[in-house]
């Protein structure tokens, strides 16, 4: 039987790698882990946890503003993106230690190096240590995409978003996405003007349609300012440090800062995984079948480099599951159904299921029920901003197969409600529902 110095090795210590790599060692497999940067991955390092706390910095520009209307003297309030970032940034550290020291306690080798693919049970670190493995896990993430136009090199990404030395007067984010979007409410709360330049007419595509409208007007009484079908041309760095961007169908921007928000790609790029002759697709992700496996029998990849869902909970019950599988004995798949999601943009959105015009399509009888209201809170702080619940039903079934909400905390309202789309309730499960009055919540269950 052939011999090898590691039972796993799993390249990249993301949210899947991670999982992965730390329930292999506890079924008794011995692990190593190969990770260039930092511990904890494109979530907690650069992604969904930092940026989530600037979301909740952001919040307060209009609580506060809200708050005197009820009774509160707060004064003029002042902001400073430097305490902010250092805060959101030392956290980061905390939670990069924690990772690491579970990974550790665990029995996990962590290695702090590049690691290439060589063969199928063969890798190489960048210290030119050559190492061997029984299988082999890819979980390097993804990367942000930069278009290629001149001048892109003046613009970041949200690798770089949060170390700003300054918080910029005037930002344009290029994207309709999610991380788009949510930067959008993140810069114009700390008192930033925000232009969103797309280069289609459509933000959030894949979301609702009427919840992703809701959000451009709520954004746009803002005075988040929007810009469609205006692909990039150029940037130009004027002698005063600003840009100048320029685009297709309009006039050019000056800006102080430039966030590209264009996509993701899987991270595969010089990871030598030709050299095992690893299949990957036109953009770059490795292949996988529902076991987690390429085509090649030692090789399997999790997370945001199959570019199956690019989501923090999926990658980590991919890796989850693939350590049950191969190690655990407990042949175990991801189910891909029903997954929720949320943006969090000002205000947030969040959904699980078919939208109504994902429904008209597969089952084309449909009910709609929704409630279109302006919350409590947002009444007494004079602010005309409405939220939007949507429930779409199977006519035939009385089954709920989508949930769509835009308003403040729906997320934390949706996690809850997508169990009970998740187990196939009906709409009468949720009318037979006592209401939680007063509260946004109940909203769920006095859908007409």
């Amino acid at each position: 039987m052939t011999s090898y110095d590691y039972d796993l090795f799993t390249i990249g210590a993301g949210s899947g790698g991670v999982r992965a790599s730390r329930v292999s060692s506890a079924y008794g497999a011995k692990v190593a882990v190969a990770e260039e940067y930092r511990v904890g991955g494109t979530c907690v390092i650069r992604g969904c946890v930092p940026k989530k706390l600037l979301v909740y910095g952001a919040h307060f520009a209009e609580d506060l503003q809200d708050a005197k209307r009820f009774g509160w003297d707060v004064g003029t309030p002042k902001f400073d993106w430097v305490t902010l970032r250092d805060n959101v940034m030392a956290d980061v550290d905390r939670i990069n230690k924690a990772y690491t020291e579970t990974l550790e306690n665990h029995k996990v080798e962590v290695i702090l190096d590049r690691a290439v693919v060589k063969g199928p049970h063969e890798l190489e670190l960048a210290s030119g240590r050559t190492v061997t493995a029984g299988k082999i896990l890819v979980a390097p993430g993804a990367w942000p995409i930069v278009p290629d136009v001149p001048g892109a090199e003046y613009g970041i990404t949200s690798n770089e978003v949060f170390h700003l030395d300054a918080l910029p007067r005037r930002v344009v984010i290029a994207g309709g996405g999610y991380i788009a979007n949510e930067f959008a409410g993140i810069f114009h709360g700390f008192g930033s003007h925000v232009t969103i330049v797309n280069r289609s007419d459509t933000i959030l595509r894949g979301y609702d349609e009427q919840i992703r409208d809701r959000l451009l007007q709520i954004s746009m009484t803002k005075g988040i300012e929007f810009r469609f079908n205006a692909p990039f041309e150029k940037i130009e760095k004027l002698d005063d440090g600003s840009l100048k961007i320029f685009m297709a169908g309009c006039e050019p921007i000056i800006a102080d800062c430039l966030l590209f928000a264009t996509g993701r790609k899987p991270k595969t790029e010089g990871l030598g995984l030709e050299n095992a002759g690893v299949a990957l697709d036109k953009q770059g992700a490795v292949i996988v079948d529902e076991d987690n496996r390429s085509n090649v029998e030692s090789i399997y990849a999790v997370g945001d480099v199959t570019n199956r869902v690019q989501l923090t909970p999926i990658a980590i019950r991919e890796g989850q599951a693939f350590a049950d599988s191969v190690f655990g004995k407990k042949p175990t798949r991801v189910d891909y159904t029903n997954i929720p999601s949320a943006v969090f943009s000002t205000p947030p959105i969040a959904g699980v299921g078919m939208t109504e015009g994902q429904a008209r399509n597969k089952l084309g009888s449909i009910k709609v029920y929704q409630s279109d209201f302006r919350p409590m809170k947002n009444v007494l702080a004079g602010r005309n901003e409405r939220s939007l619940y949507k429930m779409i039903v199977d006519a035939v079934t009385e089954k709920v197969v989508g949930l769509h909400m835009i308003g403040p905390d729906a997320p934390e309202i949706l996690q809850a409600a997508a169990v009970a789309v998740k187990a196939g309730l009906t709409k009468q499960a949720f009318d037979d529902t006592v209401a939680l009055h007063p509260s946004m919540a109940e909203e769920l269950v006095l859908l007409r």
